[in-house]
């Protein structure tokens, strides 16, 4: 920690083989410290060890920021929320990598392995990758979804713009989503930033969500409205 004489480096540097945690020592003020050379060990000095157990909220609040400040460095912004989006879309589509994430009984390096081998495939940048494997290092990979949306919100404050959440039942191609973004962002009144996720379940219309507030205009609701309806008449 900066102005500190006592030198944090992540959870997972100072656990015994079995998983818990050994007692460590401060590192002595006048040690001497080479900046570390690899996007990984950057990314894990920021993780702070205090107060983990806050909450899985208040945890990825912690490792979004770290990334964030890491890709603002690094000019990277954009690129790193493109690759947690891709992530996002694959974890939403996918429950068996979901299970993978939560899995209590597969090993730190089983975990590794197979976010990296994922991460390669997808081709997510280098930066992204250490940060995954930083992450599964620390036995953390169950909270990366909420990871995504803090790092996803900081971006969103960082710009001055309102995230609004649009889930279709349809891919839309790039004429209907700029029109979409223009009438949300005359609706809201400010700049919007529009994250659009595809759910075929919805057969039709769309969900948009903007803060608190939700649109629930589907035609799947509309359907299941009229059901209502029609058993009230009945």
């Amino acid at each position: 920690m900066r102005g500190s004489a006592v030198c944090v480096r992540n959870r997972a540097d100072f656990a015994e083989p079995g998983g818990s945690e050994r007692a460590f020592a401060p590192e002595s003020p006048n040690a001497t410290m080479s900046r570390p050379s690899s996007a990984g060990a950057l990314i894990g000095d920021r993780f702070p060890l205090a107060s983990e157990a806050t909450g899985v909220s208040g945890l990825a609040e912690r490792y979004a920021a770290a990334l964030f400040d890491l890709a603002d460095e690094r000019h990277a912004l954009d690129a790193a929320a493109g690759d947690l989006r891709e992530l996002r879309t694959m974890l939403q589509r996918s429950r068996d990598l979901m299970r993978l994430l939560r899995s209590p009984v597969l090993s730190r390096e089983e975990q590794g392995k197979a976010i990296a081998a994922l991460a390669e495939r997808a081709g997510l940048a280098n930066l992204t990758r250490d940060f995954l494997g930083v992450v599964a290092r620390n036995r953390r990979l169950f909270a990366v979804p909420e990871m995504i949306e803090a790092y996803l919100r900081r971006l969103a404050e960082r710009r001055g713009e309102v995230t609004a959440r649009v889930t279709v039942a349809q891919p839309l191609d790039e004429a209907r989503q700029a029109a979409l973004t223009e009438q949300l962002r005359r609706a809201v009144g400010a700049r919007v930033a529009v994250d659009i996720q595809v759910d075929p379940s919805l057969l039709g219309g769309m969900i948009v969500r903007v803060g608190s507030r939700m649109v629930d205009a589907s035609l799947s609701s509309r359907l299941q409205r009229l059901r209502l309806a029609m058993k009230a008449t009945g």
